[in-house]
């Protein structure tokens, strides 16, 4: 008896140890840009310690160059402007044809699931060249209506597909109990069937938000005007040809991972649920 309990606390603190090992070994990229960032700049490049060692070393500095005297902050203010109509747009229209895939059966119904699935089959890049000339007819080039659009399309066969399983879980008799009592179905719809799939829209939310947020190719395609550069492309600014400006891209760097942490602080109880929805068949 105390061997098997022996091999089990051996076995846990193994199993810990190699857990904290992984969480170190992916978190040690991100603690030391938020370290760099926190030295003077002059430190910056001279230091090799993680974080400062002393007051000295330390100070805001670069934040402050950051978002005083370069064009940071309207970067971030366009990344957020095209990410939230992205996920806006990709919410609505994909719960809309999620449900849609979801409740009802046709020729029509599949062949679209089917071209939702070759759609996932091509990859981004194929898409530049036709998507550039489409917009340059347009005149969007150069506007944050065609990197607007082109994260919506990009994003939307997988949001689809996602939500459609979340759809598929959620039993069709409680929306027939629902226009029994009198509802139609669009009431059904928005009264029960919506707030029972949030686990599954606030998925889909998180992941068209850090997809369109992150993005860099389509935007360094469509966009060439400094004040329409998105954050991404923001940061591209501290890389000169013969160095970087470690400090100042740093603290840019930290500062853009600000809004994606507050977003994933408060969806992260509806990214799990979302994750594990349908994992358990009743």
């Amino acid at each position: 008896m105390k061997n098997k309990k022996l091999a089990r606390t051996i076995k846990s603190v193994f199993k810990h140890a190699f857990l904290l090992l992984a969480v170190y070994a992916t978190a040690l990229p991100f603690v030391s840009m938020v370290g760099t960032a926190l030295k003077k700049p002059s430190i910056a490049l001279s230091s090799s310690n993680l974080f400062p060692h002393s007051p000295d070393e330390f100070s805001l500095e670069s934040f402050k160059i950051v978002m005083t005297k370069t064009g940071f902050g309207q970067n971030l203010l366009n990344s957020l402007i095209v990410t939230v109509l992205t996920v806006s747009a990709c919410v609505l229209v994909t719960t809309c044809t999620g449900f849609a895939l979801s409740r009802f059966r046709g020729r029509y119904f599949s062949v679209y699931s089917v071209m939702l699935l070759v759609l996932q089959m091509f990859p981004t890049m194929l898409l530049l060249l036709p998507l550039y000339i489409i917009f340059t007819r347009l005149r969007l080039v150069n506007t944050l209506g065609s990197v607007t659009l082109s994260y919506i399309t990009t994003n939307l066969a997988f949001s689809i597909w996602m939500l459609r399983g979340f759809f598929d879980t959620i039993p069709v008799e409680l929306e027939q109990s629902a226009m029994v009592d009198g509802c139609t179905r669009f009431q059904a719809f928005r009264r029960v069937i919506i707030p029972l799939a949030l686990p599954g829209i606030a998925t889909v939310a998180i992941f068209t938000f850090i997809n369109a947020w992150n993005e860099y190719t389509l935007a360094s395609i469509f966009l060439r005007k400094d004040s329409l550069l998105t954050m991404t492309l923001g940061l591209q600014k501290f890389v000169q040809q013969y160095g970087a400006d470690w400090a100042s891209l740093m603290a840019a760097s930290t500062i853009a991972t600000i809004p994606t942490l507050i977003f994933l602080f408060f969806a992260q109880k509806y990214l799990i649920e979302g994750m594990t929805a349908g994992a358990v068949k009743g």
